[in-house]
Formats: C-alpha cells, sequence, structure tokens
C-alpha cells in the first residue's frame, strides 16, 4: 500500500505559487496512491465551510477528482484549519480525521497528527487552542456573520504573530516527553506531523533505538511530502517555481 502524507502548505490567494504547486501534486504526484493524508495547516485561514477561500478553484476541483480516481483521502485539523467542517469534507470526497489517528502498517501501527498539540512548553499558545477547540466557542463563532468572523480572525492573526515574535525557538517546538507519552499511550514506535516547520526524521524518541518522528516539512520556496509503503517511507523536498 502506497500512502502520501503532506500538511503546512497555508495555501491563500496571496500565494498562487503554492496553490500551483498543490495542484500539480495533485494531479501528477498523487494519483496511483492508495491514500493522501492532509495533516493539517493545508490552508492559511479558514473562518467556515461556508466561505472557502478564493483563488482555490482548481484545487478544490482536484481534490474530489483524485478520489474519484481510487485515492482515499484523509484530512486533520491544524491550527489555522480547525474549523473545516464535515461539509467541506463531503465536497472533496475526504474523511477528516481526529486529532490524533493510528494507522496500520506491515512493521508496526502509525501515529498521525499535526503536531501542535505536543508544542506544551507554550502554555500561552495551549490555552488558546484549549479555546479556539472548544466545541461551544467554535458554534458561537460560524454563528456569526462573515465580516465579523474575518474580522476576528485578523486579530486572532495578528495576536499570534505578535507573541510568536516574543518567544524562543525552543518553546515553539516539540516536547521530548510529550512525545513519548504520545507515542507510548498510542502504542507506536512512528508518529508523522508537522506543525513545526522543521522536516526532519528523529530517532530514539521513546529511548535507545526505539521510536521514530518524522516532521514534514511546510511549503515555501520548497515543498515536502512523505512517502510510505509497505517497505518503508522516504521524506521528499521539491522546488516550488
Amino acid at each position: 500500500m502506497l500512502r502520501l502524507f503532506a500538511s503546512d502548505l497555508h495555501l491563500r490567494p496571496e500565494r498562487p505559487d503554492l496553490c500551483g504547486a498543490f495542484l500539480q501534486f495533485l494531479q501528477q504526484t498523487a494519483p496511483g496512491a492508495d491514500e493522501l493524508y492532509l495533516l493539517g495547516d493545508i490552508f492559511e485561514a479558514w473562518i467556515g465551510d461556508d466561505a472557502p477561500m478564493p483563488g482555490l478553484d482548481e484545487v478544490y476541483a482536484a481534490l474530489p477528482a483524485l478520489a474519484a480516481s481510487g485515492t482515499r483521502l484523509y484530512f486533520q485539523h491544524g491550527n489555522r484549519d480547525f474549523l473545516v467542517g464535515q461539509a467541506f469534507m463531503e465536497r472533496i470526497g475526504a474523511q477528516l480525521l481526529p486529532g490524533e489517528q493510528v494507522i496500520d502498517h506491515p512493521r508496526g501501527p502509525v501515529l498521525l497528527m499535526h503536531g501542535d498539540q505536543l508544542c506544551t512548553d507554550d502554555v500561552e499558545y495551549q490555552a488558546f487552542r484549549a479555546q479556539v477547540r472548544d466545541p461551544e466557542w467554535q458554534r458561537q463563532f460560524l454563528a456569526q456573520s462573515l465580516e465579523q468572523r474575518m474580522a476576528i480572525a485578523r486579530q486572532l492573526r495578528d495576536a499570534s504573530k505578535a507573541r510568536g515574535m516574543e518567544k524562543t525557538a525552543d518553546i515553539m517546538d516539540v516536547n521530548p516527553q510529550a512525545v513519548k507519552a504520545a507515542m507510548q499511550q498510542a502504542g507506536v514506535e512512528l508518529l508523522i506531523h508537522g506543525h513545526t516547520h522543521r522536516p526532519a526524521i528523529h530517532p530514539d524518541q521513546i529511548g535507545a533505538g526505539v521510536g521514530t518522528r518524522i516532521v514534514l516539512g511546510d511549503w515555501d520556496a520548497r515543498g515536502w511530502y512523505l512517502r510510505l509503503d509497505d517497505a518503508g517511507f522516504e521524506l521528499i523536498d521539491f522546488p516550488i517555481d
């Protein structure tokens, strides 16, 4: 079985190069894969399924076309697109996964997540995450007009950027103990996540010689995806023109 994984594309109208690169990925790289997993922050922002981001019509068409060709699509929320809902999943032919998902693999189960929940040293962010992931907060937010939602989203984004400028890189990275605990609780020796924009393959995450953590890269000057088949994995990057 061939599975592909990507995250942190941060698609937005201001970056048509990213949208074009993802469209090319969907039309040329992903066909033939059994499954494609999109592990969050595919979109730079999402304020409701009734307000899909403009400028992405070709991407919105390519996703269900890929699903119709036989590739199963899966989506996990990120910290930017946590309001993607079931209506959009049905539109693109994808299945929405919980924040932590274990999948089977011949070499052992694999844990999938966006990765922001592992950044436990950033206490301020974790409090914000708990707030916006609360179903009642989301219900109240989505009940407001598009104009009100856009204004709130801008405020949240500006505040997030301001907070980020004051934090060290270590605080915004994953906590090793949180990684170990998540892997042990899920009963896995392989974890795949994004969020940190630090693509790498980390061994020894549970102990000496035990536990591998694969970090997907963010799409900017280069795009990233993970290829996983029954034989093993490969973290692949490519230039974005």
